[in-house]
């Protein structure tokens, strides 16, 4: 219970300080921060976080179970389309469809995901939602959701720059320079500054969060928007969560997954859906109710995992 009010105090603490500050500031100045974190600030905390994670056991089955949670959000997403124009004889636009699956798809596990994990289940389980996210998340935001993305929308000419895109990603580079770096004596006063700057990042990917929505205004798909971030962040969560055992996994390892399978959807959701043309309004709200509704889920989830 401490660890959650400690947490509670953070998120709200940072995101408001970000939210605060997000609606003065240039747009320029978000994007810089991002910039930074994605380069700079998300590859020292790996690399830092990696040093004292526990890669022993099942370990390797995260990013499986991220393809799960991926595979079956997306399958409840287009039940719940064909549902619609089933029942009302009109399907939504292509590019609403493909807003909706991909909200329903990839979750925050990086930005939001990583504080929360290290907040309440230490840096010992870290590497659980480090390969969820990394090897996870990431390949199907950028492998899966943007074949559906192209789908369902347009911009097909950006194939070889998501690619591209993949195999330049700093956090992939940091996490193989991160295995290798553990087994590194450092000295002690170099790995307290280096943990120091690790968690500071995490404070302003929290603050990075708040700046984004406070740039979020459009609230005009909230009907869909409730039932993308139901699928997402209860229904897979619910269902995969009651059949970790099958794979071994119980404890603080399936709370870590768990988790990480409940986080809102990903900014990259939104980025996807401006590159392919999809249904930015509906990215933006799903975004929006999401990260609000993580303060009412998180409780569940510790409760039942």
């Amino acid at each position: 219970m401490t660890n959650l009010v400690e947490l509670y105090l953070k998120l709200v603490f940072f995101v408001l300080i970000g939210y605060t500050i997000g609606r003065r500031l240039s747009t320029t100045v978000p994007t810089r921060l991002g910039q930074f974190l994605y380069w700079v600030g998300v590859p020292i905390g790996v690399v830092v976080f990696l040093r004292k994670a526990d890669l022993s056991g099942q370990i390797w089955i995260a990013p499986a179970i991220a393809y799960l949670a991926i595979l079956l959000g997306a399958l409840f997403a287009w039940i719940a389309i064909k549902g619609q124009a089933y029942l009302t004889n009109t399907a939504p636009h292509k590019s609403t469809q493909g807003s909706f699956i991909l909200a329903a798809m990839v979750g925050n596990t990086g930005y939001l995901g990583y504080p929360i994990i290290l907040s309440i289940v230490g840096t010992q389980y870290f590497a659980w939602a480090l390969f969820y996210d990394l090897l996870g998340t990431t390949l199907g935001a950028y492998g899966l959701g943007v074949a559906l993305a192209a789908r369902f929308g347009g911009g097909v000419h950006s194939h070889l720059q998501v690619i591209k895109a993949i195999i330049i990603n700093p956090a992939l580079w940091s996490f193989g320079f991160g295995l290798l770096f553990r087994e590194v004596k450092i000295p002690a006063p170099v790995e307290f500054w280096l943990e120091l700057v690790a968690w500071s990042c995490v404070a302003l990917s929290l603050i990075l969060i708040g700046m984004r929505l406070g740039k979020l205004t459009s609230w005009h798909s909230l009907p869909r928007a409730s039932v993308s971030i139901g699928i997402k962040m209860l229904l897979v969560p619910l269902i995969l969560g009651s059949i970790l055992p099958l794979f071994g996994l119980t404890g603080t390892t399936a709370r870590a997954i768990v988790l990480q399978m409940a986080m809102p959807p990903a900014f990259a959701t939104l980025v996807i859906a401006e590159t392919f043309h999809l249904d930015r309004d509906l990215a933006v709200t799903a975004l929006a109710i999401g990260s609000m509704v993580l303060l009412v889920t998180l409780p569940i989830w510790l409760w039942l995992f």
